[in-house]
Formats: structure tokens, sequence, C-alpha cells
């Protein structure tokens, strides 16, 4: 906590040292992306993007977790993600999965959740109906899995009202990407082939 605290501390000699202005951000915020990802503390958007503060509008969920879109029943991740689109106006939405994910790999596996239920509950809202299935060898990287869970996120993100509208007037695009914790390599989903491919 200790080094947490000392860069905190610092952080405005060392932005100001970057070249950035911070008075600039008290007119407010103009995000041209909005970055979805999982919790996981190995996957650090700005670092793979290389963008600075104020670039991209983060949601991290546990999982990369898109929740069915739901106005009767409203979510943190549906008002984030309804603000994004229609208050700030992002141009793309990136849904990032990740190797070696944790959320996506149990429900792969199957395992048991009972001892995390708040955990078993939010996943199972996510789980696709094959439960994982079908995707060969799960490997470690459960590589597989995770891009056949982007996938099954994206869909449910265009099933969003505004997003639907959005991608529908052409001022929105939306992307699937899956990157590699080991090797840092990031791949794109191709619609057309259905593969995921290198950047």
């Amino acid at each position: 906590m200790r080094h947490l605290i000392d860069q905190a501390r610092t952080f405005r000699t060392r932005c100001g040292g970057a070249g950035r202005d911070l008075r600039s951000f008290a007119d407010g915020q103009r995000p041209s992306a909005m970055f979805i990802t999982c919790s996981d503390s190995r996957v650090v958007p700005t670092l793979l993007t290389n963008s600075g503060p104020g670039e991209l509008f983060e949601l991290r969920t546990a999982g990369n977790v898109v929740p069915p879109y739901d106005p009767d029943s409203p979510a943190g991740e549906m008002a984030t993600i309804e603000y994004a689109v229609s208050v700030l106006e992002v141009s793309d939405i990136v849904l990032c999965g990740h190797s070696h994910c944790g959320a996506v790999g149990a429900m792969a596996r199957g395992e048991d959740l009972r001892a995390l239920p708040a955990v078993r509950g939010w996943l199972g809202r996510s789980a696709p109906t094959d439960g994982g299935a079908g995707h060969g060898d799960l490997g470690p990287d459960v590589a597989q899995p995770v891009q056949h869970h982007v996938v099954a996120q994206l869909e449910k993100l265009r099933a969003y009202p505004c997003v639907s509208r959005a991608v529908g007037e052409g001022r929105l695009g939306l992307h699937a990407w899956y990157y590699e914790v080991h090797t840092g390599v990031v791949r794109t989903h191709d619609l057309p082939s259905g593969t995921f491919t290198s950047l």
C-alpha cells in the first residue's frame, strides 16, 4: 500500500511532467472510445492502447460480462454503457477478453462455485448455453472458451437499444478483442471468418 500512496502523492507532478494539463478536465470528459474488459489486474487498457487520462471510458467486470439489457432491473454496467453511448457519444466500443481468465475457465470447466454465491450468480447471467463445451482442449489459457465468450458478450451489447441505434446510424463501431496476458499479443475478431487475428 505504501507504494500506491507514494505514487498517488506524486501523480500531479508525474502527469504534468508528461505534458498533460489536467485543468482541461474541469470542463468535462470527451473519451473517443469505451473499453469493456475483465477486472483482472493483468489487463490494463491504458497500457494496451497507450492511452492517457481522458481517452478511454472504462467498464471492468468479472469475466468482462455484459449483463442483458433490462431497464426494469437496472445495473451499474447498463447505466455505464448507456451513458457512454448516449451522452458521451463514444465512436467505438472495444470488448476485450483475456487468456488465463479465471471466470471463463470456471464456466467452461463447470466448477463448483457454491462457496462464492455472488460470483456464481454473476457468471450465471453470462454462461453460454453450451456451458463452454465444444471448444476443444481448454488448456491453461482457455483461449477458445474466452474467444467464444467475448463474441457472446458483444452480441449482448449489440442488443442494447442505444447501441443498436448508434450502430444502425453508423456512428458506433463494435470490436471484440482477445489479449494474451503471457505474450502481450492482442487479437481482434474477424466477423466474416469468425476467427481472431492479430491486430
